[in-house]
């Protein structure tokens, strides 16, 4: 079946792109500007701006999609703050472009949220209140009340500070960021006062599948199963690479003045994904030891 992804060269995307055309999906890759995926003959790449109504609609025409992946998303929370009305075109005018075209043709429709529709207290579960702290947060909320309330049989993922390998042309994630400054020996400050429940990007990947083959709808949290510091992550990095770990210093949030408000302790609870999509992800450790392995 026809399966279309957006935000195709982006680090999420880029995997899920792959992930689902070596499963055996023909996989409609669609982002701005030209494509950043390695030649595969399951992918058929397309140059789309998302906040163009003809420009979707001539898009998904042209694929016909049996289902829709929206991934792309204007993702810097400073960004996002900055530029209040592009980020609202991209996160929300775009969604809006993209369910509506994903209905006219009968596509089934999953669109990628985040933790940050939340506030404090997590880890959170799907059905706890919305409570964003900054308006990439806000935004992102604003695009899941359209897709709930206008597509019945809409799916909602929402994952948390993925990472994973890193692929040709592709980008890097934290893990590669702390793995390039420690070769270096260069010291790195870290924060350790923010919680996080880091996500495998192929578990995302396999979950998206799942949802696919079994026809699901609703919310699901898709995150790793461990609530952990960026610091944590980070020495564990270390030791899988054997690398100097001393070189990493734990600092708190207000080490790096930020415009927006991040959460304390964020994250998001697994439970009805690992009930209903029989969703087992990998450890931190695990991940990040997979991550390397297939560099």
């Amino acid at each position: 079946m026809n399966i279309m992804v957006t935000g195709a060269n982006g680090f999420t995307g880029q995997h899920l792109c792959v992930f689902l055309a070596n499963q055996g999906f023909s996989v409609h890759a669609v982002s701005r500007g030209p494509s950043r995926l390695a030649s595969h003959s399951g992918i058929i790449y397309h140059e789309c701006e998302l906040t163009n109504v003809s420009s979707v609609l001539k898009v998904v025409d042209t694929i016909q999609p049996r289902w829709i992946i929206h991934v792309a998303a204007m993702s810097k929370p400073d960004e996002c703050d900055i530029n209040r009305e592009e980020c609202l075109k991209q996160n929300v005018d775009a969604t809006i472009h993209l369910g509506s075209a994903a209905q006219k043709v009968n596509a089934r429709f999953i669109y990628f949220s985040t933790d940050f529709i939340f506030g404090e207290n997590g880890p959170h579960k799907e059905e706890d209140r919305p409570n964003p702290l900054n308006f990439y947060g806000e935004s992102k909320w604003k695009a899941e009340q359209w897709v709930r309330k206008q597509i019945t049989d809409a799916v909602i993922v929402r994952p948390v500070f993925m990472y994973g390998p890193q692929h040709q042309n592709g980008r890097a994630s934290f893990i590669q960021w702390v793995e390039q400054q420690l070769r270096q020996c260069k010291s790195i400050k870290v924060v350790n006062d923010q919680y996080r429940t880091p996500t495998y990007i192929i578990d995302i990947c396999i979950g998206v599948q799942t949802i696919i083959t079994e026809n699901q709808s609703g919310i699901f949290h898709l995150a790793g199963p461990e609530i952990i510091t960026p610091y944590n992550m980070a020495i564990e990095v270390a030791k899988v690479l054997s690398l100097d770990h001393s070189l990493i210093i734990p600092v708190d949030s207000s080490t790096f003045p930020e415009p927006v408000v991040r959460a304390k302790r964020s994250g998001l609870q697994i439970e009805k994904a690992r009930n209903i999509l029989n969703y087992k992800p990998r450890s931190f450790s695990e991940g990040v030891h997979l991550s390397f392995l297939v560099q």
